[in-house]
C-alpha cells in the first residue's frame, strides 16, 4: 500500500534509524491545508497535527508540506495522528517565502518527494519565457526533472512558433503541447507519470494546473474557472495542496499558482543547465574578470550586438545571480565584508572619474 504512494527502501531506512520508531508510523501527507494534514497511511488516512516539540523546534523550511513521508503517532480508534518527525527529503522545489507569508524572505519548501517537476504555461498571452526559465532554475536546482507543459494549445494560433520559442531557453527539458478541451497530448503526459511515481504540477494562477488534473484522473476532481477579462488569464482556483491518485497508477501533486518565484539557493551547476548559452559564452570573454559592460574582448557584449543572445535572457540571468548573491551575503559575513569593500571601490573611482571631468585631475 505505502509504495503505491512512492514509500521505498530509503524512506524506509530513514524510519528505522528514528530515536523513538517504536510506536510510530510512517504516512504521507497528501493534503496540505492551514495547518491541518490529511495522510495517506497503511492503516488508512489519517487528519494529523503537529507535535508540541516538532512544531517549537522545526525550522520553517521543515515543517511538513504536500509530498513529505512524516513519523506519527496514531490514536487507537481513531482518525486522527501526531506528526513527530518529517523523514529526510529527496526532490524538491523550494522558494524565497513571498510577503505575503509570516516567514517572509526564509525558504519555503512548495513540494517534497517530487520525481517530476511539470511548469505548465499556457499557450495565450499569459506565456512568459522569463517566468519558465526561473522555474527550470529552481526545479533543477531542487534534483526533480523538469518538464515544460503548455497547455490550452487550442487558444493558441501559432502553436510551433510559440513551442520554439520555449525550446530555446528549456536547456533540453522536455516540452509537451497540450489541451485539455480537445484532449491533445494528455495520454503523452499520462504515460510520462510512471506507477509510484511523483510529478507537480507548478505554475503560475490561471495557466489550467486544475483543468489538467481533472483531465488525467478523468473526472472533476478541482473546480475550474474560465479564463476572464481581456488578458486572457484564468484566476486562482486551487487553494491547498494535494496529492491525486491518477488511474495509471502515478501521482500528481496540484498547488495553488505562485504569483512570484523568489530564488533562495542554488548548488552549483544549475546556472550551467538552465542558462547554457550565457554559461558558455562567459567562458570566452578576453578577460576572466570581464563586468561585460564596455570591456574589449567581451563575449556576452560581442553576442548581444549580432543577437546571438537575447537581451531578455542576459537580464534575466543576471537578476537570478543577483538574488542568489543577496542571500549568499545574508548568511555569510565574509562575503558581505568584501562586497563592501567591492562597492566601496566602485564608489570611490566614480568619484575620482568624476573630479577628473569637472576639471579637478589634482584632487582626483
Amino acid at each position: 500500500m505505502l509504495e503505491r504512494y512512492g514509500w521505498n527502501d530509503t524512506f524506509q531506512h530513514h524510519f528505522d534509524t528514528l530515536p523513538d520508531a517504536d510506536g510510530l508510523i510512517p504516512g504521507r501527507v497528501i493534503i496540505q491545508q492551514r495547518g491541518l494534514y490529511t495522510l495517506f497511511t497503511a492503516q488508512g488516512d489519517l487528519t494529523a497535527q503537529l507535535g508540541g516539540r516538532f512544531a517549537h523546534d522545526a525550522a520553517p523550511g521543515a515543517f511538513p508540506v504536500a509530498g513529505d513521508w512524516v513519523a506519527v503517532a496514531a490514536r487507537a480508534g481513531e482518525t486522527t495522528a501526531t506528526i513527530h518527525h518529517v523523514l529526510p527529503r529527496a526532490a524538491v522545489f523550494v522558494r524565497k517565502a513571498t510577503v505575503r507569508t509570516a516567514a517572509k524572505g526564509a525558504e519555503q519548501v512548495v513540494a517534497a518527494n517530487i520525481d517530476i517537476a511539470l511548469l505548465v504555461s499556457s499557450l495565450n498571452g499569459d506565456l512568459n519565457l522569463r517566468r519558465l526559465e526561473r522555474y527550470l532554475f529552481v526545479a533543477r536546482d531542487g534534483g526533480a526533472a523538469p518538464v515544460i507543459v503548455l497547455t490550452k494549445a487550442d487558444a493558441c494560433d501559432e502553436v510551433e512558433a510559440a513551442r520554439a520559442s520555449v525550446e530555446a531557453i528549456a536547456g533540453g527539458a522536455p516540452i509537451y503541447v497540450v489541451s485539455s478541451k480537445s484532449g491533445l497530448g494528455l495520454d503523452a503526459l499520462n504515460a510520462l507519470i510512471e506507477p509510484g511515481k511523483t510529478a507537480a504540477l507548478l505554475g503560475s494562477s490561471g495557466v489550467g494546473k486544475s483543468t489538467l488534473v481533472n483531465a488525467l484522473a478523468g473526472e472533476q476532481l478541482m473546480a475550474t474557472q474560465a479564463i476572464s477579462g481581456d488578458d486572457k488569464r484564468g484566476r486562482h482556483t486551487t487553494t491547498h495542496r494535494e496529492i491525486i491518485a491518477l488511474p495509471s497508477g502515478g501521482l500528481l501533486l496540484d498547488s495553488p499558482g505562485m504569483r512570484e518565484l523568489g530564488v533562495w539557493d542554488a548548488d552549483a551547476g544549475t546556472e550551467a543547465e538552465t542558462f547554457p548559452d550565457v554559461e558558455a559564452l562567459l567562458g570566452q570573454c578576453r578577460f576572466t574578470d570581464c563586468h561585460h559592460t564596455n570591456e574589449p574582448g567581451c563575449a556576452i557584449l560581442a553576442a548581444l550586438a549580432t543577437g546571438a543572445l537575447d537581451p531578455g535572457r542576459w537580464a534575466s540571468y543576471g537578476k537570478l545571480q543577483g538574488e542568489l548573491a543577496f542571500e549568499a551575503r545574508k548568511t555569510d559575513p565574509k562575503l558581505r565584508q568584501e562586497t563592501r569593500k567591492h562597492w566601496a571601490k566602485i564608489h570611490k573611482d566614480q568619484r575620482a572619474k568624476k573630479k577628473w571631468r569637472d576639471g579637478d585631475p589634482e584632487d582626483a
